[in-house]
This record gives C-alpha cells, sequence and structure tokens, in this order.
C-alpha cells in the first residue's frame, strides 16, 4: 500500500489515522515498507507516525544514536506530540530507548523489538563489501528466519546503501556509534510499561539479549515469536499485531480505571 510522504521543514514522515499516536522507529537499513502491517492494522484506531530518518543526511559527527535521537525529538516538539506510544525496530529500537530516557514525562508505553542498545552482531565478524550483491544478499537474508522473507527488493535496496562509498561510511559510524552506546546501566530508570517482540530466531539481538532487557526494564514483559527473526513486524506481521494489540488495550483499560 501507497501512502503519502509528508514534509515539515527538513522532516519527511508519514501519518495516518486519528487517536492516540503510535509512532515507529525504522532501523538501519529500515523503510517505510517495514511498517506496512502495523499501518494498516492499526490506523483505525491510533495515530500512527513512522518519521524517516535521515540516515544519509545529516553531516557525518551527528550520524550516530545520540544524534538520530535529537532529530527525533525535534520532530516530536514540532508536531507537537504528547502522551505517544513509541515502537523502534533494531536501531530504532536502541534511538526510542535513549529518547524515553531523556524525555520520560512524553511517553505513554515503549515497544522494542530486536533492539539493539544492550548488545547487538552487527554485520557478523565482517562489513559491507560495495559492489559484492551476493555478500550482501546473504547478509540480508540471515535477518530473517525465512530467507524468501528478504525481497529482491529489500535485497536491491540494501546493495544500494552499501554500494555508495559516502553512504556505506555513514552505516558504518551508525553501526560503531550502537556497539558503544550500551545502555544497561540506564535502563533501570524506565518506568513506562514497556513491550518486548522478540524473534526465537533472531540472529543479529539473539534471544538472550531480549531477556536482558526484561530483566534490567522493571515494568516490562516479554513476548517471544517462534520461525521468526530480527523484524518479527515483517516477518510474523499477523501474531506480531495481536501483541502489540493486546499490550496497547491493557494500557488503555488500566488508563480508564484511574479516570
Amino acid at each position: 500500500m501507497q501512502y503519502e510522504l509528508k514534509h515539515l521543514e527538513k522532516f519527511k514522515f508519514v501519518e495516518e489515522g486519528e487517536g492516540e499516536i503510535l509512532i515507529l522507529l525504522h532501523g538501519l537499513f529500515g523503510a517505510l515498507s517495514n511498517f506496512e502491517s502495523i499501518i494498516d492494522h492499526f490506523k483505525n484506531k491510533y495515530k500512527v507516525v513512522v518519521p524517516m530518518l535521515p540516515m544519509f543526511e545529516l553531516d557525518l559527527l551527528h550520524t550516530s544514536v545520540s544524534g538520530f535521537a535529537k532529530y527525533i525529538n525535534k520532530f516530536i516538539e514540532k508536531k507537537g506530540y504528547t502522551d505517544y506510544h513509541l515502537l523502534g525496530n533494531s536501531l530504532g529500537g536502541h534511538i526510542a530507548l535513549v529518547h524515553i530516557l531523556k524525555h520520560p514525562e512524553r511517553i505513554k508505553s515503549l515497544i522494542l523489538t530486536g533492539s539493539s542498545g544492550l548488545y547487538e552482531s552487527g554485520m557478523g565478524d565482517s562489513y559491507p563489501r560495495r559492489g559484492d550483491y551476493e555478500y550482501v544478499k546473504k547478509k540480508t537474508q540471515v535477518t530473517f528466519y525465512d530467507p524468501a522473507t528478504a525481497t529482491p527488493q529489500l535485497i536491491d535496496e540494501v546493495y544500494q546503501m552499501c554500494n555508495n562509498r559516502l553512504q556505506l561510511i555513514r552505516i558504518l559510524a551508525l553501526a560503531k556509534s550502537a556497539i558503544r552506546n550500551n545502555l544497561g546501566e540506564e535502563l533501570g530508570q524506565i518506568k513506562q510499561p514497556t513491550l518486548l517482540v522478540w524473534g526465537n530466531q533472531d540472529t543479529v539481538t539473539p534471544p538472550f539479549v531480549a531477556q536482558e532487557f526484561h530483566k534490567l526494564i522493571p515494568n516490562s514483559e516479554l513476548k517471544f515469536i517462534d520461525k521468526c527473526g530480527h523484524a518479527p513486524m515483517m516477518e510474523q506481521p499477523a501474531e506480531f499485531n495481536v501483541i502489540l494489540e493486546a499490550f496497547l488495550t491493557k494500557i488503555k483499560a488500566s488508563a480508564a480505571t484511574l479516570v
């Protein structure tokens, strides 16, 4: 499905539906297509917002987890969003964590799936190789439990990113920033209800990472999805949406009892 890409000054974003705000943050190789199933499922009950992260537009100094967290904060302030649910996949989860630690008063709940911030294997024991399509194809496929989830279109998109020298430099800068920016000692400060949704076969941020997040974030619950890798909302969208809807409904019901 095609969505209208809106512009507000330097920000590009999708905003679908009305109601409570659900903000979605994509990962390093992410795109709008990663969240199609979430947008379609939730836009009738929520205002679903997907800000497009400027992966290759910020200067190299600010091409970091903290740099993107500042960018997202400026976007949210510009839009005037408050009391929102914040969901992040992979690097997007890491950005969401930095954001909630700095601005906890604005956020209603946090949802992490395959998030970095504690540990992630990145590209494994090597880096993307310019011009090596088969290498990029294999690295994209290993993100998923079922390699077929990595469509030719998705592989081509990742290949184009890795085949541009300046873009590749930024990809490596972001990957290294994610590894350096370990949040383990700060996660206990998060008080919001937090949902962790993880693929049982995630090889980038393996299941033990989810269990460590669950241990360190006080008000968290952990759900595993079988036959699923690093991007549950793409690989097992129906099950992911059921889990997310149950979590959001529970928060809404809890808030209603306090009124």
